[in-house]
C-alpha cells in the first residue's frame, strides 16, 4: 500500500472559464499561484475561476468571477483579485460559502485629508517603513528583532488607524502625510 502524497494539503482541482485565450491564461497563472490543481473545464472540478464572460459553457456550482457584477456566481471579487484572495474565495465556495468583495465607492487617493490624522508610534513608523521596502511580515520581524505576530498585530493597527486596506495604501498614506520617506 502507498502512503498518500502530502506535498499540497486541501489542493482544490479548480478549471478556468474564460471568454478568450489571454484571459484563460491570466486566470490560470492566478490558480497555479493560489497553490490549487488547474483541471479541464469537462473534468470534475471542486471549484471554477471565470471571467464572468458567457460562451456557453456549462459552470460547475462552485464558481468565482472576477470583475463581474452577475450575482448568479458563488463568488464575486474584483478583476485586481489578488492569488491570497482568490484562494480565500475559491475555498469558500467550495466549501458552498458566498463571497463578495467590500464595495470601494471612491477607490482613488483623491479623498485624502492633507494632513495626517492620527498618531503613530515609533514602532508602526518601522513597521510601515518596512512595508514601505517591499518586506514580508517574516522579513520585517527578522529586521526589527520581534516576532511575525507581533509585526502582523502593527500591521492591522495601522491599517486602522490610517484608514489603508491593503499594504500599497497604507504606504501611500504614509508617504503622502510624510509619516515615512524612502
Amino acid at each position: 500500500m502507498s502512503a498518500p502524497t502530502a506535498a499540497v494539503p486541501n489542493r482544490l482541482r479548480v478549471c478556468v472559464l474564460a471568454s478568450d485565450a489571454p484571459t484563460r491564461e491570466r486566470l490560470a497563472a492566478l490558480v497555479a499561484e493560489s497553490g490549487h490543481q488547474l483541471v479541464e473545464p469537462a473534468t470534475p472540478a471542486d471549484a471554477a475561476l471565470t471571467d464572468g464572460g458567457s460562451q456557453g459553457w456549462a459552470a460547475p456550482a462552485f464558481v468565482v468571477a472576477l470583475g463581474a457584477a452577475d450575482e448568479e456566481f458563488g463568488g464575486l471579487l474584483p478583476v485586481e483579485a489578488t492569488a491570497a484572495q482568490v484562494d480565500a474565495a475559491l475555498r469558500a465556495v467550495a466549501a458552498g460559502l458566498i463571497v463578495r468583495a467590500p464595495s470601494r465607492p471612491d477607490r482613488s487617493f483623491a479623498s485624502l485629508p492633507e494632513e495626517a490624522p492620527v498618531l503613530l508610534t515609533p514602532r508602526e513608523i518601522e513597521v510601515l517603513a518596512a512595508l514601505g521596502n517591499g518586506l514580508s511580515n517574516k522579513a520585517a520581524a527578522r529586521q526589527l528583532g520581534i516576532s511575525p505576530h507581533t509585526v502582523k498585530f502593527h500591521i492591522e493597527a495601522l491599517f486602522r488607524k490610517l484608514d489603508a486596506k491593503s499594504r500599497a495604501e497604507a504606504v501611500a498614506k504614509g508617504l503622502r502625510w510624510q509619516i515615512v520617506e524612502f
